[in-house]
């Protein structure tokens, strides 16, 4: 999505060979003119699939999942990281392993979001190491629902999580995927 890498080529900051800073517009301030474009991209993408649920984890992948929910018509569920006093019991949950923050969390949703009936689309800011991928794709499991696919807004391509699921049989659209960060270039696959 051209769109998206002419941002991430103006805005982003490459911290490392392997940590991309896009704060000023998908994890942090929000551009809400290119989630809106990458809401449509993701809808056009999966436009020969059923959708009846979207779901994400907190907090990065809320915007671009509410701006594809906006375009199907369908709602958004979000994986909690924190446990709250009104998520208590009757949850779907998996531990995730956070590369970012170097930390294990556990994620949970309502059973009364998400059913057998469901098809549902998982949206996620960053696929690296897949760890979230894994964790969201075992929830919707728990529930019995399908796994249409899965909808990234940057891949690093570079890192094993998006080959290793696909390689699994699991449909992943990447709008932008990261071939390398070395030298502090941000380099693209076509």
């Amino acid at each position: 999505m051209k769109l998206l890498k002419d941002k991430i080529q103006q805005e982003g900051k490459v911290l490392s060979d392997v940590v991309l800073k896009v704060d000023s517009f998908l994890n942090h301030q929000i551009d809400p003119m290119l989630m809106q474009a990458v809401g449509e991209e993701f809808a056009n993408r999966y436009s020969d699939e059923i959708i009846t649920k979207v779901l994400t984890i907190e907090s990065s992948g809320i915007a671009p999942a509410t701006f594809l929910g906006l375009v199907l018509g369908a709602p958004v569920v979000f994986a909690r990281k924190r446990k709250s006093l009104t998520l208590t019991d009757n949850l779907y949950s998996s531990k995730v392993y956070s590369f970012t923050k170097n930390e294990v969390n556990e994620i949970s949703v309502s059973k009364n979001f998400l059913s057998a009936d469901d098809r549902v689309i998982i949206i996620d800011d960053f696929l690296a190491n897949g760890e979230a991928l894994k964790g969201l794709i075992e929830i919707v499991q728990q529930a019995g629902a399908h796994v249409v696919g899965a909808g990234i807004v940057i891949e690093k391509g570079f890192q094993q999580g998006g080959q290793q699921l696909r390689e699994q049989g699991l449909r992943i659209e990447s709008l932008a995927n990261i071939k390398s960060l070395a030298n502090g270039k941000v380099e693209f696959f076509d």
